[in-house]
């Protein structure tokens, strides 16, 4: 029983779906690439959340309106480019790579190059730093260099 249990939890544990059943289309390919476009657009209230998954009356909205705009004939790019026309590029939860997009992908491998840089270089000059020993007596001299020579 236990089994059972566990086995509904890990079946249920995935993505949950918000579609309703009124949303579904009767044609079976034109609902798939509904769901494969749904699931690459943000819901503008839950944000990081698809339409397909957010339970928002906006996303709601968008869902109905891509499905509408998929039977009416539009290419799936199409849709996207009405919904980006309308709401933003923000829409996208994966933004283009043009434009002023180029800065927000470059930017992050940028820093870390430079960070890296960075790093080895104070690394590298603090290898090369030699302990200060002019206030040192002869005998803590010696025993100084008996410890770094080891």
């Amino acid at each position: 029983m236990h089994l059972i249990a566990f086995a509904l939890m890990l079946a249920l544990n995935g993505p949950a779906l918000a579609v309703q059943p009124d949303e579904i289309l009767d044609n079976p390919v034109l609902e798939q690439r509904a769901r494969d476009l749904s699931s690459g657009l943000r819901c503008l209230v839950c944000r990081n959340e698809s339409i397909d998954e957010s339970n928002a009356d906006l996303a709601r909205d968008m869902r109905i309106l891509v499905r509408e705009r998929l039977v009416a004939g539009d290419t799936d790019d199409e849709v996207v480019a009405f919904l980006v026309d309308r709401f933003g590029e923000y829409v996208l939860l994966r933004p283009t790579t043009e434009g002023s997009n180029v800065i927000l992908w470059i930017a992050a491998p940028t820093l870390f190059l430079f960070a890296l840089g960075g790093a080895l270089i104070y690394l590298r000059n603090r290898a090369r730093q030699q302990p200060d020993t002019t206030d040192l007596s002869d005998a803590e001299k010696q025993r100084l260099n008996e410890l770094l020579n080891d």
